[in-house]
């Protein structure tokens, strides 16, 4: 599947009380980029929901004027489920300082599951065999 990337600036109103990025701002722009992934894979943005957020694991802090890269991938599909991958660069550091998985279902126009017929393709390398396993374990 395909890699869809997002940047945002984080600036002065996206900021805590500590000074870094706020995990509210961070888990919007998550959520977000993970939507694009998810919504591209089937087509039309109508027919997708998220359904869970399973983690969006927070490795270091981000800082203001720091300009991150979120990077997401479709990493399981099922009947009816989507799940996709989604890993932030920092742009400054290089560091990857977040990364989790969502959950999405594919509805139709009245918001009831439907089949969305997807398949993965083979993976590329080693790191997206682990990322697929580690999809595959959310659902243990």
């Amino acid at each position: 599947m395909k890699k869809y990337t997002n940047y945002h600036l984080v600036k002065g109103e996206d900021l805590n009380h500590h000074g870094t990025l706020f995990a509210g701002r961070l888990a919007e722009w998550f959520v977000e980029s993970s939507f694009v992934a998810a919504s591209c894979a089937i087509g039309n943005p109508e027919l997708i929901v998220c359904v869970n957020i399973h983690g969006m694991k927070i490795k270091a802090a981000v800082r203001k004027g720091d300009v991150i890269c979120l990077t997401s991938k479709v990493a399981y599909v099922g009947k009816t489920s989507i799940i996709v991958y989604t890993r932030v660069q920092s742009e400054t550091t290089k560091e990857f300082p977040v990364e989790g998985f969502i959950t999405f279902i594919s509805v139709d126009l009245d918001g009831k599951k439907r089949s969305h017929g997807l398949t993965l393709d083979e993976p590329a390398d080693e790191n997206e065999v682990l990322t697929r396993e580690k999809a595959l374990k959310l659902l243990e």
